[in-house]
């Protein structure tokens, strides 16, 4: 990744769409803590590409376990 990449910061919508997800998905993600957005003076979230890189990276696979909790066989 290039200094200009960490650089770049989306605006939520734009976030949403480099992820291919909707923004209350994205709003649920924040909740959860996975992306953690900056904030400008007036209270907007942005964020960087290199975050949102991470955040692809660590959740390309799916994790074993069904949504009741129980592993998968």
């Amino acid at each position: 990744m290039t200094d200009n990449e960490k650089k770049v910061l989306l605006k939520a919508r734009e976030a949403a769409e480099y992820l291919r997800i909707s923004l209350f998905t994205l709003n649920k993600i924040e909740r959860q803590g996975l992306l953690i957005p900056f904030r400008t003076p007036g209270g907007h979230r942005r964020y960087s590409l290199e975050m949102l890189n991470q955040y692809l990276e660590e959740n390309r696979f799916p994790t074993n376990h069904s949504r009741n909790g129980k592993e998968r066989r």
